[in-house]
């Protein structure tokens, strides 16, 4: 199997997904080839198709995954954030409600965790952002709906042309 060329410098660009070249072919005589040579090459056709098919699919779908888990990461990363935030919330509660207003000793712990809330906030929209951009496999999807369509054109021909 070949694999996918590797773009320069980490860029978000697609990756260039190998193609498996499907030829023309010349225009047939009728009777120029016996059926079993036809079914054969139909056979192989199809083959190199489904091949083709996996290999973009399985190039798209990498990508994607890879998204989806470094957006993960940023969801982990707040989570754990907000998990340590709570200890100092809780301090600052103690403080607050065991000293008098004058020696203002909980004020600290009040910031850090207001400063630690909105650290856990951009870390997560961070990871909102990045899970949002996975996208579907557009391409696997489209050239799999032309070749159920070539493939539905081609089995009805036959039987169109007999009832003729």
């Amino acid at each position: 199997m070949t694999t996918p060329e590797k773009t320069g410098g980490g860029s978000s660009a697609a990756p260039v997904v190998p193609s498996i070249p499907l030829n023309a072919e010349p225009v047939r005589q009728t009777g120029d080839a016996s059926v079993g040579a036809l079914v054969k090459e139909v056979t192989t056709h199809v083959s190199t198709l489904v091949r083709a098919e996996i290999e973009l699919a399985k190039t798209e779908i990498t990508v994607e995954a890879r998204r989806a888990v470094q957006g993960s990461i940023f969801f982990v990363l707040a989570a754990v954030i907000a998990l340590f935030s709570l200890f100092y919330f809780f301090f600052a509660v103690a403080e607050a409600l065991n000293l008098i207003w004058p020696s203002q000793q909980w004020a600290g712990y009040a910031v850090t965790f207001a400063l630690m809330l909105l650290i856990a906030g951009v870390t997560g929209l961070v990871g909102f952002l990045k899970v949002r951009r996975i996208r579907k496999p557009k391409r696997t999807i489209e050239t799999a709906r032309e070749s159920v369509k070539v493939l539905r054109r081609g089995r009805s021909s036959p039987s169109s042309s007999r009832a003729s």
